[in-house]
């Protein structure tokens, strides 16, 4: 095969594989402005199909099946420039990560914020006990010099605490 039929082969195979946002719309919003995935939750399997007894039954007789995954904070910019924030739980499954569950946080829909950062607890990406800790940083008023700060919590039972932070 000569240089020029191996290089016409090789930007044909690039070509017919690029991107299809190559041709339309990107794959990720313009309008998202901040996302951090962190922490992680695990719960068991449930199987709709047993009554209680037979779930304790088989649940001592084999170790429970765990549903598995992480969290993601996505900062939306909205028309008038404000931000919401959601939180999504995203589930580890063999053929990749599926949306568990997706909900706007209205604590901070209510303060019209402008969000100026998102950021996890550590950058590391390691936690050792299931749950989430980040920080949002952000500004009700956009003329305000330094944003204020607030940490979204959720512990180990899978409950959300969004509060002022306290350093």
């Amino acid at each position: 095969m000569t240089r020029h039929a191996l290089a016409t082969a090789l930007t044909l195979l690039f070509l017919a594989g690029a991107p299809a946002w190559a041709e339309g719309e990107p794959p990720v919003a313009e309008t998202i402005t901040f996302v951090v995935s962190t922490g992680f939750w695990e719960e068991p399997v449930e199987d709709a199909g047993e009554d209680a007894a037979k779930q304790e039954t088989a649940a001592a007789a084999k170790p429970a099946e765990m549903r598995r995954g992480y969290y993601k904070l996505i900062a939306v910019r909205q028309p008038d420039g404000t931000a919401e924030v959601h939180l999504q739980q995203i589930e580890a499954t063999a053929v990749g990560p599926k949306i568990a569950s997706s909900t706007v946080l209205e604590e901070f829909s209510a303060m019209k914020p402008y969000v100026t950062d998102i950021r996890p607890e550590n950058s590391t990406g390691i936690t050792t006990q299931p749950g989430l800790f980040a920080t949002v940083y952000l500004k009700t008023d956009p003329k305000a010099a330094e944003p204020e700060s607030w940490t979204v919590l959720i512990d180990d039972l899978g409950d959300i605490k969004i509060e002022r932070a306290t350093n």
